[in-house]
């Protein structure tokens, strides 16, 4: 199969007929993840939890992959009331360093079970281009560490 979905165990199931992510090649498409724990299938209670267990079932995804949260180059956050952005943005902002990834943040009718934060994302794995980027081959010009005196 071309693509590959991902669903490690750590995460909560899906709660529809989707794949909480797909990849081809080296692009990962990561669904929309809620704050909710694998254990018990259960919203966690407000929306700082949340903001903060749906990028952990996030980064449980890219681990299964071999991948980081450095790897995520955009995200849409949706929320059930623009007056949590602050809140989600503090604690979106400890799991990212920067370069940033490119980033949406939309006020929604609803969430899927009354979630008040969802969390959806794209990733590439530079993995390959990196270890080429940081020999002394390396002829890219594309700024890396290996062109640093």
């Amino acid at each position: 199969m071309i693509f590959e979905p991902t669903a490690p165990a750590t995460i909560p199931s899906a709660i529809g007929p989707y794949s909480p992510a797909l990849s081809i090649g080296d692009f990962m498409f990561i669904s929309g993840q809620l704050g909710m724990k694998a254990e018990s299938g259960t919203l966690c209670e407000g929306v700082e939890a949340q903001a903060r267990q749906a990028l952990e079932n996030m980064k449980e995804i890219l681990k299964a992959r071999g991948l980081e949260m450095r790897h995520v180059v955009k995200t849409t956050i949706f929320l059930a009331d623009m007056n949590d952005f602050n809140t989600v943005n503090a604690v979106y902002g400890s799991y990212f360093e920067a370069p940033y990834p490119a980033r949406s943040a939309i006020q929604v009718a609803a969430l899927p079970k009354g979630a008040l934060v969802e969390i959806e994302a794209f990733a590439v794995d530079t993995r390959a281009l990196e270890v080429i980027c940081n020999t002394q081959q390396c002829t890219c010009g594309c700024g890396c560490s290996c062109h640093e005196d």
